[in-house]
């Protein structure tokens, strides 16, 4: 029997914590990046537009400053969305207080620049002290930094709760497309008592590989015991596979979609949570809902208000 391994991903990648079923009427809302297309991205103004749009969890990209404190922010170059340049790393986090990340939002929009202190690049324990009972979803992207460095200034972040938070640990899960992030939580994790394990998803090239090997070759590996493991993905992606052959092995493209079958075989573990991303058209929002996906992660919230209301 065939055994698929991811080689080359074709397109670029872009996560609610309390969740009481794997079974949904409806999948929870997620704002990508905060809300993307709404906003400028990791800002303080755009969760605060993704919440007044209804959305159940925030997405955030998190980086390292150089004074190692976790920071919101995507591109590996400042120059991509603010008026600054070079890495987030060489900046602390009180100059990136300072920086305007709106420059390439309101470029692209046609916005006319204005002074606005939700717009600069937050902290995230400013972000988590400001929004005390919201769900976030951190999405390690430090192109630079140490993962252990990175996971013990994460670590201290969620230790830091304020009066009146809910517990940071419990609202909060790490997602990183780089396996030696989430590695280093483990490290970091493996000291630590019940309630101050930070959680994670599962290692997205875990998740892809057996989406593959069902999808392909009708082959479910996944453990049917019901350890608590969260997966994200996106509905359709498009792959590069290996196949390896006894005689050597050949290479092709491919797209891997979810489907029931899929979805059967995830959810031999009844503990198993899975959330779609690149959710952003009527058509795969109605399609995540007949799987009953957990939650789905949109780029605009506004526009996800109307085709939820539309879709109940």
């Amino acid at each position: 029997m065939r055994n698929y391994i991811m080689a080359t991903l074709l397109l670029s990648a872009t996560f609610i914590v309390n969740a009481q079923s794997v079974t949904v009427s409806s999948p929870q809302i997620i704002a990508h990046r905060a809300g993307t297309a709404d906003a400028p991205e990791n800002t303080l103004l755009a969760i605060d537009k993704a919440l007044s749009n209804g959305v159940d969890a925030i997405w955030i990209t998190l980086q390292l400053s150089k004074d190692n404190i976790p920071v919101l922010y995507r591109p590996s170059d400042l120059k991509e969305l603010t008026d600054k340049s070079g890495a987030v790393s060489s900046y602390t986090a009180q100059q990136l207080a300072k920086v305007d990340a709106s420059v390439a939002y309101n470029k692209k929009h046609h916005i006319q620049p204005k002074t606005d202190s939700r717009t600069n690049i937050p902290t995230l324990d400013e972000v988590l002290k400001k929004y005390p009972d919201t769900t976030f979803y951190l999405d390690i992207k430090s192109p630079d930094a140490n993962p252990l460095t990175f996971a013990k200034a994460l670590k201290e972040t969620l230790t830091a709760s304020t009066k009146g938070e809910k517990d940071r640990f419990a609202r909060t899960r790490v997602y990183s497309t780089d396996d030696n992030y989430l590695k280093a939580l483990d490290t970091v994790n493996a000291d630590s008592d019940a309630s101050h394990k930070i959680k994670r998803f599962e290692s997205r090239n875990f998740t892809r590989t057996q989406l593959a090997n069902i999808t392909m070759d009708h082959k479910c590996e996944l453990p049917a015991d019901n350890t608590e493991r969260w997966y994200g993905l996106e509905l359709h992606r498009k792959v590069q596979v290996v196949e390896k052959y006894t005689l050597g092995e050949g290479r092709s493209d491919a797209v891997l979609s979810w489907d029931k079958e899929a979805m059967d075989c995830f959810r031999k573990n009844t503990n198993a949570h899975i959330i779609f991303f690149g959710i952003n058209t009527p058509e795969d929002y109605k399609k995540a809902k007949e799987l009953q996906v957990n939650g789905v992660m949109v780029d605009s919230p506004a526009l996800f208000k109307n085709i939820v209301s539309k879709n109940k």
